[in-house]
């Protein structure tokens, strides 16, 4: 195994890439595309990766700044409002979107901004875009922030604060990587693959697929998480190697990582209630609560909840979203539960570890089936 450090470009020629420093090409049967993603920074903000710095840069500060304006409030920008004001800053949230988490499920981010947001230093704006960051100097000026409303693009307000971060998202970092030689149309930076990973020419319907070139992880699309990356290598080197395998993207867990933690599998349940009407089966809901639950009432962690998205013509589980202690870590059953389509009676029939978290779970799934205890 020989292992180059550099950056590889597509030549343009099959099983080819060239080493951008060298200019050495090396030839290979498969090549496996995995650039990854870069922070996304939108237009009319400058970055100095000092007093305003994406999710890089906050990870280098040498004080901790009293005032803090996080643009965007999706993954990032809430476990950095998590550590900021944990560590004593003010946090004011800039959302573009009328909600804030906007990507969450509605009841858990309601409920994440009773406990995660109210009660703690943090406001927020809703609606507006920040058109124009502009940095400031540690201890002597402020950064200045002019935000605009997001829909008639009138100035509304301009704050200025100790430092602001980034956190609107990344991008593919795809740029300059010879992809235009190899014939690779992409659609803002992403590659289309298929099931198997294998990159398609372009986005449309009738696009070719590459042989033996292969796509993993933020550079694609479906799923910017380091987990769904790591799936998505796994599968794509089965497939190199004969063995077929599609990855089940429906069936990746995520999690925010704040206190406590948010964690999900499947769509939001608005999704999964058009999802319902589209495919014409029903929807069922069922809740489980962490305040009946013995452990996290131990641990002084009561708030929370687990709800299971089920489809009640079958059972089978379609989504699962938590809120409360040790989300992170509940949620790895219900990801096992949608990947193998198990039914909401036959998890009501599992036993749980008592007194355990998963309690939660547990009555969540009874629930469904009219078994609930609490």
């Amino acid at each position: 195994c020989e292992v180059v450090e550099g950056r590889g470009i597509l030549t343009g020629n099959k099983g080819e890439v060239k080493d951008e420093a060298t200019g050495k090409v090396y030839t290979t049967k498969d090549i496996i595309l995995a650039p990854g993603s870069i922070p996304f920074v939108p237009p009319g903000v400058t970055v100095d990766e000092k007093t305003v710095y994406t999710s890089d840069g906050a990870l280098n500060l040498d004080t901790v700044p009293e005032w803090v304006a996080i643009i965007g409030s999706g993954y990032i920008g809430l476990e950095f409002s998590d550590v900021y004001t944990a560590l004593g800053s003010e946090v004011t949230f800039i959302e573009a979107l009328p909600d804030l988490m906007p990507t969450f499920d509605r009841e858990i981010a309601k409920l994440a901004e009773r406990l995660l947001i109210r009660d703690r230093p943090i406001d927020y704006r809703l609606g507006v875009f920040a058109s124009e960051v502009t940095p400031g100097i540690p201890g002597e000026k402020p950064v200045v922030i002019k935000m605009i409303d997001a829909q008639t693009k009138e100035h509304v307000e301009t704050l200025e604060v100790d430092c602001a971060m980034v956190a609107t998202g990344r991008v593919p970092n795809t740029a300059d990587m010879g992809l235009d030689a190899a014939g690779i149309e992409t659609n803002r930076g992403f590659i289309n693959v298929d099931e198997q990973m294998r990159v398609k020419t372009s986005y449309d319907d009738d696009a070719a697929t590459l042989e033996n070139v292969y796509c993993i992880g933020d550079a694609n699309g479906k799923m910017m998480l380091a987990h769904a990356a790591s799936a998505q290598g796994i599968s794509a080197v089965e497939n190199i190697c004969g063995r077929e395998h599609a990855v089940d993207h429906d069936a990746i867990p995520a999690a925010c990582f704040t206190h406590p933690e948010i964690a999900m599998v499947g769509p939001t349940e608005e999704q999964a209630r058009e999802k319902a009407e589209a495919m014409g089966w029903d929807l069922g809901v069922s809740k489980g609560s962490f305040r009946a639950n013995s452990k996290a009432l131990a641990e002084g962690e009561g708030q929370g909840i687990a709800k299971v998205i089920y489809n009640k013509n079958d059972g089978k589980v379609i989504a699962v979203h938590i809120m409360g202690i040790h989300a992170a870590d509940l949620i790895q059953e219900c990801a096992n539960a949608v990947a193998a389509g198990t039914t909401v009676k036959e998890l009501s029939m599992m036993v749980h570890t008592h007194p355990t978290l998963c309690e939660v779970l547990d009555e969540a799934f009874k629930g469904a089936v009219g078994m609930a205890a609490h």
